[in-house]
């Protein structure tokens, strides 16, 4: 879990933005990058850099997937009707990590990862420790009896962090969430800005 938060805080210096909108980042502190010269990378980005400097952004705010993770979920987009930035990012909030998150079971999406390995969460009735694992609208995704009373969903719950987005129905006394459907870019929550159009032009080249 050390690996995981300093991977993190990292990410949230190299980018000089705090990706999740946490109080405790270190770019709330200092805007430059980490490591001895991380104050002098200022130079100019090529439409190349700007492209990986957005997808990396996009794919570390939701738990740093794997490359292979996140270029399957831009294949399925990419071959979904529509808009494909669009379709991106309905993929990425579909994830049963990102909706455990969204519900404010946990703190962050990387605890919420844990927390489904772990074997916390139930969807339709049903354990599922994969969080990768693609809700569907209908689905009722609940922290398990025995776990209701574990630290880490108390602290997220009474956490005035962050708000619960529309597209989830959450009832925080049963510790339950409704997936009511799969959001457009425009409704997702996200603390900075989001270029989903980049990612999609830089695995498009």
């Amino acid at each position: 879990m050390s690996k995981r938060q300093s991977a993190k805080y990292k990410l949230d210096r190299r980018m000089g933005e705090n990706i999740w909108g946490r109080p405790k980042s270190p770019a709330n502190r200092r805007e430059y990058g980490p490591g001895q010269h991380g104050q002098r990378r200022k130079g100019k980005l090529s439409d190349f850099g700007v492209q990986l400097r957005a997808k990396q952004k996009l794919k570390g705010y939701y738990g740093n997937i794997s490359e292979k993770q996140f270029r399957k979920t831009y294949d399925e987009a990419s071959r979904q009707r529509g808009d494909t930035s669009e379709n991106l990012i309905g993929l990425l909030e579909c994830r049963l990590d990102a909706v455990v998150y969204r519900a404010k079971f946990v703190l962050t999406v990387f605890a919420a990862r844990q927390f489904i390995n772990h074997g916390h969460v139930n969807v339709n009735g049903r354990r599922v420790n994969i969080g990768s694992y693609m809700c569907k609208p209908g689905d009722v995704i609940e922290v398990r009896e025995k776990s209701k009373q574990l630290a880490i969903v108390l602290e997220a719950v009474q956490s005035a962090e962050r708000d619960v987005p529309d597209y989830l129905d959450v009832d925080t006394h049963k510790l339950t969430a409704t997936f009511a459907r799969v959001p457009a870019f425009g409704d997702v929550p996200y603390p900075v800005q989001m270029e989903p159009n980049l990612v999609v032009e830089f695995y498009s080249r």
